[in-house]
């Protein structure tokens, strides 16, 4: 995660606990959000906060990565 999110590319800005998404049960989500400018992602995971967090991170760059490419393939 970074303070200052790159305009250009799509970043982690929060992984924090939450709730359980309506109907699932658990103590151990958490709640991540990728952006990038006005484009915002938020989603709910569970497991630790690492293992979120590294997730968060792989989809951020999965995301980056395909749209250097150009898009879907």
């Amino acid at each position: 995660m970074r303070d200052e999110p790159n305009k250009n590319q799509y970043e982690v800005t929060v992984v924090e606990k939450t709730t359980p998404p309506d109907g699932m049960s658990g103590d151990n989500w958490y709640r991540y959000v990728i952006e990038r400018g006005k484009q915002i992602i938020d989603c709910k995971k569970t497991g630790t906060l690492k293992t979120v967090t590294e997730h968060a991170d792989s989809v951020a760059e999965l995301i980056n990565s395909r749209h250097l490419r150009g898009g879907r393939k």
